[in-house]
């Protein structure tokens, strides 16, 4: 395959041969842990220690940056970009990226969670610090000066007393084939050129001027076209097919069966489908009835059998005078698609040596690799895996599937590209949603409806079924003709969660309890989406801590620093408050105003969002007028790319809260197209501020999903504050409004 993508020093997008590079990394080495008596590294940089494995200076006076995390559109490649230019004292743009190559980068795991920066972006800090430390050994070994004294511009280093040598002159050899030693100290923030400053983002241009910048925009020579043929429902098994006047079909070169495995393999698009749909039309399934359907979907995940009972946290009051009032509220998030605009996308190769190699758009390219080794029952040295973008998502949507379903086609067209592209049915019937859930809240409160006892009961279905190395996790594997077995999905544990992330209320309340009744059994496919639990959680905690200030009649911001203890939560509510002019805000018919906070995790990055609303009594629409949005994520290397962020998770969690909701019937998903499962438009996008909290020195703090639970929040909180009506069951749709006001 002759299309390989990398990112080059100016952002664009250039083809360059699918092969080893001379100077790969060997297949296995980047994964390697460290010994247990080496020191702690930063970052990443702990389990790939050896310099060389992230760093390579070029004889043509640019520098190589390799990671294992890929662009998302979060802008990592940016980010590190800029922390690499500024720790080797060298122009942004001599930087080339290499990212997401399993032959290649080093293994920093999946791209999930907001892990990027905290876990990245300090490895490639310390390596680039260690780098330009060798690099000045060498040039005062070189010069025969001391490094004392030495500076470095754009690569040049220069001696006191005079004499001078660059990079490109010192790196020769095996110079930066070594491990970090963890004792170089990198720069102090006030010397940053380029961190805390918005720079061009590297991956944007390609995109604007329609360079190649895409997975689904690359047409290698020879490349044939596949389509999946899915069953009707989850459980359906093929009964019978007869593929004799498909295989007759124009262009049609191979029709797959294996099991109640169905595919097509056609020399064009439009052939390939259609050859689908007359092999889905052929066939004949056992179909099996067996789910709840979408309005039974809350009364089923209460009375399901829990796998596990979990306490996410107990630490019940110590002493004290008894509660005088109970307050109980329960809120429903049902599933939620990930919607992808562009639907999921891959390209394989079985090549003449036996190795498989596959372009795809995965989070978790080194694990899907493991996973698609074994599903073709090869060793891990005969896949690769190399990311290229797509107009994707944060979370596990099809990607990951798609390079599966191409892996597999390409087995039996060995020398020939195969495509695979998922029809918009065909993605919103079969992608891994975001798990409905069911969050209980309980609060024991005094005279003055101060909180003294706090308790939230969580049921949810799992929050993570990624490939994981496992091949039960790809869709079609499960319906070959020697099936892999889903594995028990788990729920993780902390400070990460799943179905708990943001569970744990970081107010300070006398007692606090938190239970999770994580149920293994899934009547719909469910995986990752933006903030796993969070989402559902943090509506919950938020809109009931709404419910007790109001109760208590204390205005909401003030209520939330009664109980915030850490300096930066209150920072981020006073900041989002303030900027909204919340003090000022004068009531008006059918507006209100409401606001969210959450810390992500409670690790990662705070977001407090506060935003106006209007809602009309008479359709039940709701329109939102306004929205601020503090942010503080530590030390923000990029300003400009903190603020897409938190702007991103606010408009698709506007989205999720007005507007999506997965339906499906007691056989299968009915959501199949943008008409019965819509999603927010250009036009009910509001005015976004958001208001960045500097904290240079301190760590990196993941962004991209910090403002997800605090939207959705924060909007039905405004809602009740213009009707006076509290809705707890998501989506807030004109139906929906419309019956509640009328009740």
């Amino acid at each position: 395959m002759d299309d390989r993508m990398n990112v080059n020093r100016r952002g664009l997008l250039k083809g360059v041969g699918f092969v080893a590079l001379a100077f790969a990394i060997p297949l296995e080495s980047s994964a390697q842990a460290p010994a247990t008596e080496k020191p702690r590294l930063p970052g990443n940089l702990n389990t790939t220690r050896n310099i060389s494995a992230w760093i390579r200076i070029n004889a043509d006076k640019t520098v190589t940056l390799l990671i294992g995390k890929v662009e998302l559109g979060q802008g990592i490649l940016t980010a590190v970009a800029q922390i690499c230019a500024d720790e080797l004292d060298i122009d942004f743009e001599r930087v080339q990226l290499i990212s997401g190559d399993t032959m290649q980068t080093p293994n920093e795991g999946g791209t999930t969670g907001s892990f990027s920066m905290p876990q990245c972006g300090p490895a490639v800090r310390q390596a680039s610090a260690e780098a330009r430390k060798i690099m000045l050994d060498l040039a005062a070994e070189k010069l025969g000066k001391p490094t004392d004294g030495m500076t470095v511009k754009d690569g040049t280093i220069s001696a006191a007393g005079g004499g001078s040598v660059t990079y490109w002159d010192l790196s020769v050899g095996k110079a930066l084939e070594r491990e970090a030693t963890g004792q170089v100290k990198p720069k102090p923030a006030s010397e940053y050129r380029y961190v805390g400053k918005s720079v061009g983002r590297i991956d944007i241009p390609a995109k604007m001027v329609g360079g190649a910048a895409f997975i689904h925009e690359m047409r290698p020579k020879g490349m044939l076209f596949g389509q999946i043929v899915r069953p009707p429902t989850y459980k359906a098994k093929l009964a019978s097919v007869d593929v004799a006047p498909i295989e007759k079909m124009p262009g049609v070169l191979k029709v797959v069966r294996n099991g109640s495995f169905l595919a097509v393999i056609a020399q064009r698009d439009e052939q390939a489908n259609a050859a689908a749909k007359a092999l889905y039309d052929a066939a004949k399934w056992d179909v099996e009835k067996a789910l709840p359907g979408a309005d039974g979907m809350q009364d089923w995940l209460v009375n399901a059998k829990p796998a596990r009972k979990i306490e996410t946290l107990k630490k019940p009051r110590a002493g004290g005078e008894p509660a005088v009032k109970t307050v109980e509220a329960t809120y429903y998030r049902p599933y939620q698609m990930h919607a992808s605009i562009g639907t999921s996308c891959a390209i394989a190769t079985l090549d003449a040596d036996g190795v498989t190699s596959v372009f795809l758009h995965s989070q978790t390219v080194f694990e899907t690799r493991q996973a698609i080794a074994r599903m073709l029952g090869v060793d891990l040295a005969k896949v690769r895996c190399q990311h290229v973008q797509g107009a994707g998502c944060y979370g596990h949507n099809m990607a990951d599937d798609a390079a599966a379903d191409a892996a597999l086609l390409a087995q039996v067209m060995p020398g020939r590209p195969v495509r695979i592209q998922y029809t918009r049915e065909g993605e919103h019937r079969w992608e891994p949603y975001g798990s409905a859930m069911v969050l209980k809240a309980k609060a024991g409160v005094d005279k003055d409806g101060n909180v003294l006892d706090w308790d939230l009961d969580i049921y949810s279905t799992p929050h993570g079924t990624r490939p994981g190395g496992q091949p039960g996790n790809f869709l079609s594997a499960q319906y070959l003709e020697k099936p892999f077995a889903m594995p028990t999905p788990a729920n993780n544990g902390a400070p990460n969660f799943s179905a708990d992330r943001n569970g744990i209320a970081l107010y300070d309340f006398p007692g606090q309890n938190v239970l999770t009744h994580f149920i293994t059994d899934m009547p719909l496919r469910v995986s990752s989406t933006r903030g796993l639990g969070a989402y559902g959680n943090v509506f919950a905690i938020e809109s009931f801590i709404d419910e007790l200030a109001r109760a208590a009649n204390v205005d909401p911001v003030e209520y939330r620093l009664r109980y915030l203890k850490d300096e930066r939560a209150r920072d981020a509510v006073q900041k989002a408050a303030d900027v909204f002019g919340w003090s000022k805000w004068q009531k008006r018919e059918g507006r209100g105003r409401g606001i969210g906070f959450a810390r992500y995790k409670n690790t990662a990055g705070y977001c407090a969002v506060a935003m106006e609303v209007e809602v009309n009594r008479r359709n039940g629409r709701i329109r939102v007028l306004r929205a601020v949005a503090s942010a503080d994520s530590g030390h923000i290397v990029s300003p400009d790319g903190v603020i897409n962020q938190i702007e991103g998770g606010l408009i698709q969690s506007l989205s999720w809260t007005l507007k999506e909701e997965v339906k499906f019937d007691d056989t299968r998903v009915t959501s199949d197209d943008w008409a019965s499962y819509p999603i927010l438009t250009f036009s009910e996008v509001p005015p976004i501020e958001v208001v960045l909290i500097n904290r240079p020195g301190t760590p990196f703090l993941g962004t991209g999903e910090a403002s997800q639970g605090p939207t959705g929040a924060a909007l039905a909180n405004a809602v009740h504050d213009a009707t006076g009506v509290r809705f707890r069951r998501l989506p807030l749709t004109p139906d929906r409004v419309r019956a509640g006001l009328s009740a």
